[in-house]
């Protein structure tokens, strides 16, 4: 019964966000895609003929995005999860901590990336405090692969949960790059934890 009436007020909250109207309206696959173009706004860092890298791609909100920033570049989009095809896509199925998944990313660009953006998160819990700290852990993790293929002035966005992890992630992300900033865009929803950090330039 607690269950129904979960689903129930999800589906309602669906019906009422502008942002899923929007989705639809403008043809994205999830309403994600208006927290990318936030975030872009703010930040500026898509660029016309960039390689970019999007993990956690699924069901491919971000990469739609990409596609309509990015000319004459290479977008790579990897997640567990199978994506439905998207014009100048590319897509890679497989665990992004495995390193054989890794690996061909760097096969892939065979070079330095541009920017690396990560809405990666786990199958959610129940308990936020468990599920802030496994999504912190692929950040830092992320953290660790963008100081390995981004060039030197790249840049590296990912999703957080603000917990008892935020603090490590934070620093972490400090001693990799030269500039850090934490930012909440207005379409994520008001009552969730979720914030993203961006990251400009390795320090090397």
């Amino acid at each position: 019964m607690k269950k129904n009436k979960v689903s129930k007020n999800w589906i309602n909250k669906q019906k009422r966000d502008i942002y899923v109207r929007e989705s639809k309206i403008q043809g994205y696959r999830s309403r994600s895609a208006f927290k990318l173009i936030e975030i872009d706004k703010k930040f500026n860092f898509f660029k016309k003929n960039i390689k970019f890298l999007d993990l956690g791609g699924a069901p491919g909100g971000w990469a739609q995005v990409a596609t309509k920033n990015i000319k004459n570049g290479k977008i790579l989009s990897v997640d567990i999860k199978p994506i439905e095809p998207i014009d100048n896509v590319d897509f890679l199925i497989g665990d992004f901590t495995d390193f054989q998944i890794q690996k061909k990313i760097f096969n892939y660009f065979n070079t330095k990336i541009d920017l690396l953006v990560s809405d990666m998160a786990p199958n959610t819990t129940g308990n936020k405090n468990i599920d802030s700290l496994a999504t912190g852990n692929l950040c830092i993790l992320a953290i660790d692969f963008a100081s390995k293929i981004l060039k030197d002035n790249g840049v590296f966005v990912s999703k957080i949960f603000m917990g008892s992890v935020f603090e490590e992630i934070r620093l972490k992300a400090q001693k990799v790059f030269k500039n850090v900033k934490i930012f909440k865009p207005s379409s994520s929803r008001k009552e969730s934890k979720e914030n993203y950090i961006i990251c400009k330039n390795l320090s090397n």
